[in-house]
């Protein structure tokens, strides 16, 4: 091991703001109910629909990452503006594939039914799968157990739907009646495919929720460079201590 790799240390923890949407706060941080690791915010936006003329929200929707999404992404993405990742589709694909753990929580804006939300969410799943030619047997047992986990559920304004993907590919499902996160989630889908699509379903392409993207694009884009600002710098430090050594 080189002695710049021995020296080498962990990233720091992302520092980020809260976001306020549309009367719901999402706090800077967050404990995954999968593994109780920390988890910065990403960013968040709003879900609606276009309804006679008028924009009705149905959930907001926050988008938290896990620290070292900053560093991997950093790698090709580091120095792209804001508007240059909002229309990336590999960027967005690399954060929904990529190697740390994500978490989502959807907060309701108007009262849903489980079976309404699971069956939106699962169609929109079935079509990015459909589109990148990986829909199998596999995925069809996932969106069974995803169905019936949401079967009996009601989700009154306020409450929320939570999401926890692991990197290996498993995802946590847990509900609240409140602001609050549990510790643990209700129940398990071990099926990486359906985790990478349900956030793929919100900030990819054609997600549900284009100010969710957006939010993710900017915050990113500013942690990036502030990365890369870091980075130099420590460079730059062990630079100016190997020549004083020398």
């Amino acid at each position: 091991m080189s002695s710049s790799n021995a020296c080498a240390s962990p990233s720091p923890f992302p520092a980020v703001t809260k976001l306020h949407v549309d009367s719901v706060t999402f706090v800077p941080s967050v404990k995954s109910p999968a593994s109780s690791n920390p988890l910065f915010l990403g960013g968040a936006g709003v879900r609606g629909l276009d309804i006679q003329g008028k924009f009705v929200i149905f959930t907001v929707i926050g988008v938290y990452l896990e620290g070292n999404a900053v560093p991997s992404l950093s790698v090709k993405w580091k120095g792209k503006t804001t508007e240059e990742l909002t229309e990336s589709i590999p960027f967005f694909r690399e954060i929904v594939t990529g190697a740390f753990e994500k978490f989502i929580k959807v907060t309701m804006k108007l009262p849903l039914t489980g079976q309404q939300y699971s069956e939106k969410v699962t169609e929109n799943c079935v079509a990015i799968w459909k589109q990148l030619g990986l829909y199998t047997d596999c995925e069809a047992k996932a969106v069974e157990k995803f169905l019936e986990i949401f079967k009996e559920e009601t989700f009154p304004p306020g409450s929320s739907i939570l999401f926890a993907l692991s990197p290996t590919g498993s995802l946590t499902v847990a509900f609240s009646k409140d602001d609050s996160i549990p510790e643990t989630g209700i129940a398990v889908i071990e099926n990486k495919l359906l985790a990478e699509a349900v956030l793929e379903s919100i900030i990819g392409k054609n997600g549900v929720s284009p100010g969710t993207r957006l939010s993710v694009a900017e915050r990113l884009s500013q942690l990036m460079m502030k990365n890369k600002d870091e980075k130099e710098v420590s460079d730059h430090s062990v630079e100016e201590k190997l020549a004083k050594e020398n």
